[in-house]
């Protein structure tokens, strides 16, 4: 490994790489830290990988953290430092015309010809020849020195040209005259391998770049930028569709740790308050010394969840992880009620009447095709949504109730219609708003935040670790 520790030693850079672990979100203890050291005080630290998984063991305890992590590792345990040049173990050089300028087209069929071979021999060559890439493509000049962009470097080299060559040389090399073919399967096996191939090409620019840029810029501000987030610290109104998949994988874990919060306090629930009165009165029998303890009935009845989301556009990413959580969790319920609403509202239970384990994206999508949503023109209306749940559907809310309302409470401009919303919010036993918009926003253009939070309490989930610290300390347990 050529990274170089710094004046402190190793000691005090492994410090540094968990600080920056803990700064993304990815919680590591001294005890994970300790682990480490002794990882690297027993691993060969030239072998860059063998470091790299060590570390990985000792200090990542969830899936989710591993794209952070790697990006981190890159940053302070880097491949190289500086530019790479071609060395008398690389087989592959970067192709030249007379002038000594990278031919450009050559280059493109060479590396074409090595994703295709996709050995670990052809892959280390590809590695070797994307640091060429981007020393020659994506160099450019700023105040403070050279910098590099990955931008500038996928214009020029425009790794989707090279799909069509990939796919030639991966036919070419799994053809054989002898053997019988799969026709569509076969097509589209090696469409897909070549589409992982050029992904991996670009991760590889993509890694290269970063480290480069670390170099003029700090580690520290590359990664405060340059590094993914954990899954579960992503905005849910900022998250692309990479990030929601890596959300809704992360959803199950995250349902159970909940189911358990719950199952604890249902249990502690169980054991009865102190009935005071009777304890007093058992007391006189022992000189007015509360010596037993006399508890009131346990309640063992599990509560109702009724909930009111909001699946329009702006917060439809929100919403779906949101109905999700609430669908893995209805087994701690006794009854659960789903009602969505865009400008006017209907019960969507019936989507959700599958099993637990089973996801609900196909669910969400029948809910928005079939359900009566829509009433006019399509903008979300939460004061016509509150009103029509009123008059049609608040007969489901009970003293026994917890009511959610799942939304962003912009209104479009239109008349709130708060008194709806509180009728329902008088009956329930709890009663709880969930914005995943910043608290700073509320309030501002059309928001009505600031005018539903004088009936109901309104809480910022801007994130699943949000949500899952508010939805834990919020839902009862009986």
């Amino acid at each position: 490994m050529t990274a170089a520790a710094d004046v402190a030693g190793i000691p005090a850079h492994l410090v540094g790489f968990v600080e920056a672990l803990r700064r993304r979100g990815i919680a590591v203890g001294p005890s994970e830290t300790v682990d480490a050291g002794a990882v690297l005080a027993v691993l060969d630290l030239l072998d860059r990988e063998a470091v790299r998984e060590g570390l990985a063991c000792s200090l990542v305890r969830r899936p989710s953290h591993r794209p952070a992590f790697d990006a981190l590792f890159d940053l302070w345990f880097p491949a190289a430092i500086g530019a790479r040049t071609a060395d008398e173990d690389a087989v592959v050089t970067p192709p030249r015309r007379d002038d000594g300028s990278v031919d450009l087209d050559a280059l493109k069929h060479v590396l074409a010809d090595l994703l295709a071979d996709g050995s670990d021999e052809a892959m280390a060559e590809v590695r070797r020849l994307v640091g060429d890439v981007v020393e020659t493509y994506g160099k450019y000049s700023t105040a403070r020195g050279d910098s590099f962009s990955e931008y500038q470097t996928l214009r020029e080299v425009a790794p989707d040209t090279l799909l069509a060559r990939i796919v030639e040389g991966l036919r070419g090399r799994t053809s054989d005259p002898g053997a019988p073919t799969s026709g569509d399967f076969e097509s589209e096996l090696v469409r897909r391998t070549a589409a992982v191939r050029v992904a991996e090409f670009r991760s590889m620019i993509e890694k290269e770049v970063r480290r480069r840029t670390a170099e003029v810029l700090g580690r520290e501000r590359v990664a405060s930028y340059g590094v993914p987030r954990a899954a579960e610290d992503v905005d849910f109104l900022r998250a692309s569709e990479a990030e929601l998949a890596a959300l809704r994988r992360s959803m199950v874990p995250l349902a159970r740790i909940l189911a358990g919060r719950l199952a604890v306090r249902r249990r502690r629930s169980r054991a009865g308050s102190i009935d005071l009165r009777r304890t007093l009165r058992r007391s006189m029998s022992t000189g007015g010394v509360p010596v037993t303890l006399v508890t009131k009935a346990p309640r063992r009845a599990r509560p109702d969840l009724v909930v009111l989301c909001d699946v329009s556009g702006s917060v439809a990413g929100f919403s779906q992880f949101t109905l999700s959580l609430v669908h893995i969790l209805r087994e701690q319920f006794s009854r659960v009620r789903v009602f969505a609403f865009v400008d006017t509202v209907d019960e969507v239970t019936r989507f959700f009447s599958g099993p637990a384990s089973a996801g609900v994206t196909d669910a969400v999508s029948r809910m928005i095709a079939e359900a009566d949503l829509v009433s006019y023109d399509g903008h979300s209306d939460y004061g016509h949504s509150f009103e029509s749940f009123a008059m049609r559907h608040l007969s489901v809310v009970t003293p026994r109730s917890s009511v959610l309302v799942l939304g962003d409470a912009r209104t479009n401009f239109r008349d709130p219609r708060v008194e709806s919303l509180a009728r329902a919010v008088a009956v329930a036993r709890h009663a709880h708003w969930l914005n995943p918009e910043p608290r700073a926003q509320w309030g501002t253009g059309d928001s009505a935040a600031e005018v539903y939070r004088r009936v109901i309490p309104m809480h910022e989930c801007r994130s699943a670790s949000q949500l899952a610290d508010v939805v834990g300390r919020l839902l009862p347990a009986t």
